[in-house]
């Protein structure tokens, strides 16, 4: 007899508006003791399947099966009584909170006990699936996984015995990868049903027992881990057979962009965001910066580019080949750096925030980077739109027309139109950060190809990536950021995962002694 599975979804539809359905007539499930994989490109509707199961969204149509019962999810609270709990990618967390405090919000007094009594069953759920949680460390002093780790065990305290995660190792370094999937297997081995949200194929493959495909928001199929592989994973995705390899040119013609000398920058509360950082980019190269989430990457590009405030001591020279001109760039505005001949293009990672503005369409967007180059008191705009039209198709934007404003389009077709105006600047220094997350496998190796083209034509590429996988396919040399300390600078074809991972989290002795006599 066929055990009955722990969850079970039968011809889920949900759309927005009349438009856009993100899931249409899905029927899958979910088995008791599983750790299924749920794969799809960006769009295809896996984070709105779960968000109906965990309560945020409500099914148009279809109906969810737990233990064998349909039920009605109409809330957050509705899944938590049936056992289901959603480790978002963006934690639900208060800063000024204690673990403690965290974990009892939203709970009365009668369901939570004191917090002696908090503590001691905190203590219980760390023991049985070896978790790390100190229970009166405030939020705002944890690393990222302790973060990931409490939203986790606040979890499974309210006793949940089907968990969701959704790109959780997003953020994670390949050691904390490790911890994370051996907490995950034993919660496995307890009986809990687990479902992993992700883009990280390899990952996939070492974790999960089944992998269900989502496409176009439309359920393909499920299949054994065992049988599977990161090509047929990809093909299954996309629909058609997909070239996975990253190219990665010999460097030539290599000639030094930018000479970082003594970097100092503070962060929004005065603390040094970066610490004394010095290296060189050049023409010609992939230059990966790697580091955990808030080491320093955001003040680093956006110093280079006349965004960020330097400290006294710092120092950013451009240098101009053609010309054999060196030029200071720090204390310069992005005007000045403009006006001066120097061409910088920036992908940020802030997309809407600082990238673009969300309320024009592609044309105007485009004339973002060309507006003073009208005549009289007229602006140019037959060049942006021609150029918004070639980004559309060649990055196969979709859009319903480059008037469209760009924040009605999906995040990755935000990130497009981004990468594609930067790339159409004809730049000699280009940087990106993050510039492929939340794009589909397809458009991913579209933007790796694009940052490989421009090293060809001798422009020095600075890349802030989370992937280290790719971090390590696509980059010449790598610089590994730590605590806003650069903790080295390694050879991307030399230089291991789990070398970058450490240099992530640990600083050499050299730096340490630098730090404890600075």
């Amino acid at each position: 007899m066929q055990e009955v599975p722990a969850i079970r979804f039968e011809n889920i539809t949900k759309a927005f508006g009349t438009k856009v359905v993100a899931n249409k007539n899905v029927t899958m499930d979910i088995r008791k003791g599983e750790i299924m994989a749920l794969l799809g490109e960006n769009g295809s509707g896996k984070t709105t399947l779960m968000n109906m199961l965990s309560g945020i969204y409500r099914q148009d149509e279809g109906q969810i099966y737990i233990n064998g019962e349909e039920v009605q999810i109409t809330s957050p609270k509705d899944a938590y009584d049936l056992g289901i709990g959603m480790i978002h990618q963006h934690f639900k967390l208060v800063d000024v909170f204690t673990a403690i405090e965290n974990i009892a919000m939203g709970m009365n007094k009668k369901e939570t006990g004191s917090n002696k009594e908090i503590a001691e069953k905190v203590k219980e759920i760390c023991d049985k699936y070896g978790f790390d949680v100190d229970p009166k460390k405030k939020v705002y002093n944890m690393s990222v996984s302790e973060k990931q780790t409490l939203e986790i065990v606040k979890t499974l305290y309210r006793g949940a015995n089907m968990l969701i995660l959704d790109e959780p190792t997003a953020v994670l370094t390949p050691q904390e990868t490790d911890k994370l999937f051996a907490v995950i297997r034993n919660m496995k081995a307890d009986g809990k049903s687990i479902i992993i949200i992700t883009h990280k194929l390899n990952e996939v493959l070492e974790i999960s027992d089944r992998v269900a495909i989502l496409r176009k928001g439309e359920y393909i199929d499920t299949v054994l881990t065992s049988e599977a592989t990161v090509q047929s994973l990809t093909d299954m995705m996309v629909g058609s057979k997909t070239e996975l390899d990253i190219e990665r040119p010999e460097v030539e013609n290599r000639e030094k962009r930018i000479s970082v000398s003594h970097l100092t920058c503070l962060d929004k509360y005065g603390v040094k965001a970066l610490d004394d950082v010095s290296f060189d980019a050049y023409g010609g190269e992939i230059l990966g910066i790697a580091g955990i989430s808030g080491s320093g990457q955001k003040q680093l590009l956006e110093a280079i580019a006349g965004l960020q405030r330097t400290e006294k001591g710092s120092s950013i020279v451009y240098y101009d080949t053609s010309n054999h001109i060196e030029t200071e760039l720090t204390g310069l505005s992005v005007s000045e750096i403009k006006k001066i001949g120097v061409s910088l293009a920036f992908v940020p990672e802030d997309r809407l925030g600082m990238g673009l503005v969300g309320s024009m369409g592609m044309s105007d967007n485009m004339m973002l980077r060309s507006y003073k180059k009208g005549h009289g008191i007229f602006t140019d705009r037959k060049t942006p739109r021609e150029l918004a039209l070639k980004v559309k198709d060649e990055l196969e934007v979709l859009t319903p027309n480059v008037s469209t404003p760009v924040r009605k389009l999906s995040g990755g077709n935000v990130q497009k139109v981004l990468v594609g105006r930067e790339i159409a600047s004809e730049p000699t220094v280009m940087m990106a950060a993050y510039a492929v997350r939340g794009l589909d496998i397809n458009t991913s190796y579209t933007i790796y190809r694009l940052l490989n083209e421009q090293k060809k034509k001798g422009v020095a590429v600075i890349y802030v990536g989370e992937d280290l996988d790719v971090l390590l396919a696509l980059c010449d040399r790598i610089a590994v950021l730590c605590g806003g300390k650069l903790n080295g600078i390694v050879d991307g074809r030399t230089v291991t995962k789990e070398e970058v991972g450490l240099m992530m989290t640990h600083l050499n002795e050299e730096k340490q002694e630098e730090q404890a006599n600075g």
